[in-house]
């Protein structure tokens, strides 16, 4: 039992030599992912991540059972709860992994992102995850009992200790030693693009496998993952999610556990590699997983169609009874520019000036653009009830 329990369980870590098709996807992958955003100007992509930080909540809570509405998700932003219990807590929840995914995306925007499975970045996500969590979200079922869970700390008792499904996870008391070892072996300073990207495949089934913390660790795998995908290049300033995919899969919505425990497989013999796990499924997930990835990156361009925005916002002024049609002229600004100064209302609508102060007023009520401050430069924003003229397909409700 003690030699399962070494750190050496969670072997092999990484690919030991790249398949063909693993290096097809991560070649597919870089270039869609460079292509991703290049057409917006800044300010609209910033802005336009804020809405895409939404759809990743949205799915990642998907993906625990959770199906909670993006305009829940914006009120719970604006801090209005629900008052009934259950509901408000997921709220909790989809702010919590909106505010992480917002700092984790400035902090690679300043080149400061930590290394993504270090130790210490790992706990931080999972205490800033609940940081704010009322103490009936920390009160987790285990082993014997229930019991009130630490954000950022390990589990570490025998009443941490819990089976997922048919896999039973190291021992509490061994937690620390793995954890080391998965940073040590999936540090990014020692990779190059292509091994960042594989390493970001096998690190997210390796951590899940694991499971180091009571509660939370499918949430904290994927805001790794997303720290991870920017750190390796693909990120594309937020434009795409990696919790859509695992919730949908290629296929359908059940490969994710389905791949995540085929990668939990033992070596399978001499030819298998030289790990505990089985290199052929690890090869697999890496695959599949990449693959997942390249699928959203694409997605999000047809989806975005970034070329086609101007049309679909003249479309959702043509379709508003609260719009004048000049607001489109001041939309398209926002979009070719990135922002312009209020005063510019009556330049850019061809009205005088009285008329243009209202028509700008009606489109920023709207939500369709928006500043800053409140008299500051104002630039496109992407409101929720807009989203099935915008943005089709972008969530399920739409």
């Amino acid at each position: 039992m003690a030699a399962v329990e070494t750190p050496q369980r969670i072997e092999p870590t990484r690919l030991e030599e790249t398949s063909e098709a693993v290096a097809d996807v991560i070649a597919d992958l870089s270039a869609a992912s460079a292509r991703l955003g290049q057409s917006l100007h800044p300010l609209t992509a910033a802005n336009l991540a804020d809405l895409v930080r939404l759809m990743n909540t949205y799915y990642s809570n998907l993906i625990e059972g959770h199906n909670t509405r993006p305009k829940d998700i914006v009120r719970a932003l604006e801090g209005e709860l629900d008052q009934d219990e259950g509901r408000r807590n997921l709220q909790l929840e989809a702010a919590a992994h909106v505010r992480v995914q917002t700092e984790i995306d400035r902090q690679a925007g300043a080149n400061a992102l930590p290394e993504p499975a270090s130790v210490a970045f790992i706990k931080w996500l999972h205490l800033e995850f609940y940081r704010d969590a009322p103490q009936e979200m920390l009160r987790i079922a285990g082993n014997g009992g229930s019991f009130v869970m630490e954000p950022g700390a390990w589990r570490s008792k025998p009443e941490h200790d819990v089976a997922v499904g048919r896999h039973v996870p190291p021992a509490s008391d061994r937690v620390d030693d793995f954890m080391r070892y998965f940073a040590e072996r999936y540090a990014f300073k020692n990779l190059k693009t292509a091994g960042r990207m594989m390493a970001m495949a096998a690190a997210h089934h390796r951590f899940n496998y694991i499971h180091p913390f009571p509660d939370g660790n499918g949430r904290v795998s994927r805001l790794m993952s997303h720290a991870m995908a920017q750190e390796a290049g693909i990120g594309a300033h937020g434009l795409w999610s990696i919790s859509r995919g695992l919730a949908r899969g290629l296929k359908a919505p059940s490969e994710y556990k389905q791949m995540m425990d085929m990668a939990d497989t033992p070596r399978q013999g001499d030819l298998d590699g030289r790990g505990n796990l089985s290199l052929k499924a690890l090869t697999e997930f890496v695959l599949w997983y990449l693959r997942v990835c390249l699928d959203q990156v694409k997605f999000m361009e047809s989806l975005f169609e970034l070329d086609n925005l101007g049309p679909r916002l003249k479309a959702y002024v043509e379709r508003s009874a609260s719009l004048k049609p000049e607001a489109f002229r001041l939309l398209e600004e926002a979009l070719i520019r990135g922002q312009f100064d209020r005063g510019e209302s009556a330049r850019i609508t061809g009205l005088p000036d009285r008329t243009a102060r209202r028509v700008l007023a009606d489109v920023l009520d709207a939500g369709l653009l928006g500043s800053a401050t409140p008299k500051g430069p104002v630039s496109l924003r992407f409101p929720t009830e807009a989203l099935d003229v915008l943005f089709p397909r972008l969530f399920p409700e739409t």
